[in-house]
């Protein structure tokens, strides 16, 4: 009879063959899931990343255009003299009357409150910088908050404001001079003012022939209402007894018979 057992199939343990299989499932499992883990968390990074970069560079380019320009509002009182100046514009009255021309009209002069008037700012680069630096992460809030901080600084900034006295009259007639042409120094204004009035916005001349033929002179510089009405300038309050319309009308007045009222020294 034969043996038995010398043809039989090797028998493995079977706990060496579930340490086999085991280890070859863990292994082939344990490739995939690090690779998956590794690209998982790459991706999330570098999206933050770019979403970073791009809010950054949108709060610079916004920082940018809001620094170049303001809409401003005109108020009782203003010039575009005195609008300039406060916003420092380069070019000074003459290049905010170009800008908005269309909204303002043929004459500059004239420009009523409520007005809505694009105002530039004298250096667009000036007024950016500091606001974009830094790079990547941080600096979008920051761009934000320093243009919103310039908008709100140059949409505040109030027009020139003038003393509500001798001087401060005299300065803002002399604004709306400029603005229209009208030739005029602060002396020769101010030296006839005092020859004339003393100073005094509501003196009135009651006993000259201009008086006996019932159109007596008023105001600082004693115009008469005929004269008044002819050589009142637009833009300016329509009374002989406003001081800056009276000193305003009376220059005009004063260059288109003289040349100027600094060539004027005695009754004119």
């Amino acid at each position: 009879m034969p043996a038995r057992g010398k043809h039989r199939r090797p028998r493995f343990n079977p706990l060496t063959r579930g340490v086999v299989a085991a280890g070859t499932g863990t292994a082939a499992l344990a490739l995939p899931i690090l690779a998956a883990t590794s690209a998982s968390a790459a991706q999330p990074a570098q999206v933050a990343q770019a979403a970073q970069a791009t809010q950054a560079t949108q709060a610079a380019g916004k920082t940018t255009s809001q620094a170049e320009a303001v809409t401003y509002a005109v108020v009782a009182g203003d010039t575009l003299s005195g609008i300039a100046d406060a916003h420092d514009i380069s070019g000074g009255w003459q290049q905010l009357y170009e800008d908005n021309r269309q909204t303002i009209g043929d004459d500059p002069g004239l420009i009523r409150p409520g007005l809505e008037l694009t105002v530039e700012a004298a250096d667009p680069a000036t007024s950016a910088t500091g606001t974009g630096t830094g790079t990547g992460t941080g600096t979008g809030s920051t761009n934000t908050a320093t243009a919103t901080a310039t908008t709100t600084s140059a949409t505040t900034t109030s027009a020139t404001t003038y003393a509500d006295n001798l001087d401060g009259w005299i300065r803002e007639a002399l604004d709306v001079m400029a603005q229209n042409g009208i030739p005029g120094t602060y002396d020769g204004i101010h030296r006839n003012i005092m020859r004339e009035s003393s100073g005094n916005p509501q003196a009135i001349n009651n006993w000259d022939s201009n008086a006996a033929a019932g159109i007596p002179s008023k105001g600082l510089l004693q115009v008469i209402d005929p004269t008044f009405a002819a050589y009142h300038v637009s833009g300016t309050v329509y009374d002989p007894y406003d001081p800056v319309a009276n000193i305003v009308a009376a220059c005009n007045y004063a260059a288109d018979r003289y040349g100027s009222i600094d060539n004027v020294f005695g009754a004119y």
